[in-house]
């Protein structure tokens, strides 16, 4: 299992207090806790919690947990329904005998499903192509693959195979893919819903070295994609993604606040991360 890329939520200055929610439903564990930073793990995965601006998380990206058993789920279900919202009631539906997709009570939509693992991850990330991007679910598969190494598009079922009427029938109702080994389902959606990819979400990508932070950078922001700042970038389809240097986080761990700080405003001030310049700012 990959963990060199990983998903990032957004919270509004409660990351430290929704790790304990999710490490208590998921009997996960808090690996980094510092001010700005909170990271879990969850089945042997890691996600980043990230205290930042106030942004709506919203199911264009969900998390799908594939279960073992019927009790899995509904312990699952009832934990999350605490303050949480369903978007799909629980019950059984043709591609699960159990299934139902929650919003927890901090805006993260998760689809709970009984049946059985692509890969040997428990949980994947979803991604939900809809407006100007739905029927591009094979389209962005096909690009994320060539953008990373060791990937594959996977099983692909389309409406026509037995989805929704409302459908076009050669539109994406779910598929599998992988990039570097890491895991990810995708689909299409023709609803016109309130949402669609944002910061809220977005995925990590930690590199090594300044060839592969450059490559990274300039490939996701390839073709119509957007550069941001401080290593995040938007892809063609308006998904977020931090392209960061694994060598950056001695610098950003270093005991001295002083020397952090000075890092920290050098990443301020950078759209793609150059190491070198925050190991001058380290050392100045």
């Amino acid at each position: 299992m990959n963990n060199h890329i990983f998903p990032c939520i957004l919270f509004d200055g409660n990351a430290r207090k929704s790790a304990d929610f999710y490490c208590e439903i998921f009997n996960g564990k808090v690996t980094v806790d510092t001010q700005v930073v909170v990271n879990i793990e969850i089945f042997g995965q890691k996600i980043m919690l990230l205290n930042g601006p106030p942004m709506d998380k919203n199911p264009s990206v969900s998390f799908m947990v594939i279960c073992d058993t019927e009790d899995e789920v509904q312990t699952y279900w009832n934990k999350l329904s605490d303050g949480g919202t369903a978007l799909m009631d629980l019950g059984s539906y043709p591609w699960s005998e159990k299934y139902g997709w929650i919003k927890d009570r901090y805006g993260v939509t998760w689809q709970l499903f009984l049946g059985e693992k692509a890969s040997d991850q428990k949980l994947v990330p979803t991604l939900m192509f809809i407006h100007q991007n739905n029927g591009k679910s094979v389209e962005a598969m096909e690009f994320y693959t060539k953008v990373f190494p060791n990937s594959a598009v996977g099983n692909i079922s389309r409406y026509k195979d037995g989805g929704e009427s409302g459908e076009d029938p050669e539109n994406v109702m779910h598929a599998h893919f992988t990039i570097d080994d890491y895991s990810l389902f995708c689909m299409d959606n023709s609803h016109d819903h309130a949402f669609d990819f944002n910061e809220g979400i977005s995925m990590v990508v930690m590199t090594d070295g300044q060839e592969e932070t450059d490559y990274f950078w300039k490939s996701l922001s390839s073709e119509g994609g957007t550069e941001q700042v401080c290593g995040w970038v938007k892809d063609k389809y308006g998904l977020s993604w931090q392209v960061f240097p694994i060598q950056s986080l001695r610098l950003l761990t270093d005991p001295d606040k002083t020397k952090v700080e000075k890092v920290l405003q050098a990443i301020m001030k950078m759209k793609n991360i150059i190491i070198r310049d925050l190991e001058d700012a380290f050392n100045s």
